[in-house]
């Protein structure tokens, strides 16, 4: 039985990696569950996982037999065979170390942490023997089209719904509201991951992701626009094959695969792909030009240092605003962008390093915004 900790267990990952535990109550015993601010479901799931660790950032009464406990006390504690990072953003990137130098198993859906913390992550995973395994659909896809190989990679080939406006004009763009990216066509994702998928910058962040998890250079790495996302990524080998991996959009595959690694298990209540009635599969470029968030992310991963910290953090408070209906649409570009601009990178740097970068582009963004000077 695998003994699991699972990091933002309230949010929609973690809620579906509950889901495959439920489908296995004989092969995954949660050990500890970690949460934000929705203590009523964390309540109910510590109810019936009965954890021995839990974290909340809001005060909660917990059972006798259950410790309050930090997530990177979550992450490290002896008895956790796998810790599931199922939380956005950069607080996950501390327990997510701490997991590393416990030498533990991490099945990682955060797409900031590689992406802010990439060089570092990877040499602490090296040096601990840890082993990540990634969540993602897409690098769950790259992942599964690697294993028992050996040829050289030729391209990854990353694809992409396009979100719900891939086909709108820059007018249309100006106009859209939060209500309305939120609403995405094919995925159910938390709030910041819809959004994030709406301008198209989540595969910027993925890039990188690969980037590091797969050591590919950027320019082996494409995007490409599938809108029915049954094939959530491709390999190509030097000879000219390509391999994918398609199924149904639906995260609890790669989520199961990550928790059942190297087994496969048989799973009734995963909805089967059939090709018959999906009828066609179609591939696009990008549009660049509409989803300036997508370039942005490109170029601060190749740029590497501090800049994909601030890319990140940036991204995040313009979300914010956004959501809060105190920015448009495409000012989310055009905050991480002048964020950006203003940004003395470090090469090489220390985690404080990243962090202080981190902390200086959000008390920047809202400053950008506050002061009224976004480039119009």
């Amino acid at each position: 039985m695998k003994r699991l900790a699972i990091l933002g267990s309230t949010g929609s990952i973690g809620q579906q990696t509950l889901d495959i535990v439920r489908s296995f109550p004989n092969k995954f015993k949660v050990i500890g569950l970690a949460s934000g601010r929705n203590i009523s479901l964390l309540a109910k799931q510590i109810s019936e996982f009965q954890p021995q660790l839990a974290y909340s950032a809001l005060k909660l009464s917990l059972p006798d037999k259950v410790k309050f406990s930090s997530m990177e006390e979550i992450a490290s504690y002896p008895e956790t065979d796998l810790v599931v990072i199922a939380t956005s953003g950069k607080i996950g990137l501390t327990p997510t170390l701490a997991a590393i130098r416990s030498s533990k198993k991490i099945a990682l859906a955060n797409k900031e942490i590689l992406a802010m913390a990439g060089e570092i992550i990877i040499a602490e995973a090296k040096r601990h023997r840890a082993q990540i395994l990634p969540i993602d659909s897409e690098h769950s896809a790259v992942w599964q089209c690697l294993r028992g190989e050996k040829a050289e990679v030729a391209r990854l080939l990353l694809t992409a719904s396009g979100g719900p406006f891939y086909h709108y004009s820059s007018s249309q763009l100006a106009k859209v509201t939060a209500d309305e990216a939120l609403q995405h066509p094919t995925w159910k994702m938390g709030r910041k991951v819809t959004i994030d998928s709406a301008t198209l910058i989540n595969k910027g962040l993925e890039a990188t992701e690969a980037h590091w998890l797969f050591s590919i250079p950027f320019d082996k790495i494409e995007i490409v626009i599938h809108s029915q996302s049954i094939v959530h990524s491709l390999v190509e080998f030097t000879d000219g094959s390509v391999k994918a991996q398609l199924s149904f959009p639906d995260m609890h595959l790669p989520i199961q695969y990550a928790l059942s690694y190297p087994k496969r298990l048989p799973n009734s209540k995963l909805p089967r792909l059939d090709l018959v009635q999906v009828n066609s599969l179609t591939f696009k470029p990008v549009n660049y030009a509409n989803f300036p968030c997508l370039e942005l992310a490109l170029e601060a991963g190749r740029r590497g240092g501090t800049y994909p910290a601030v890319l990140c953090a940036a991204d995040e408070i313009a979300i914010e605003l956004f959501l809060a209906k105190h920015t448009s649409f495409p000012d989310i570009a055009r905050i991480i962008a002048r964020t950006i601009s203003l940004h003395q990178g470090i090469a090489n740097p220390t985690l404080d390093e990243i962090l202080a970068a981190d902390a200086w582009a959000r008390e920047t963004a809202l400053q950008i915004v506050n002061k009224g000077s976004l480039c119009y």
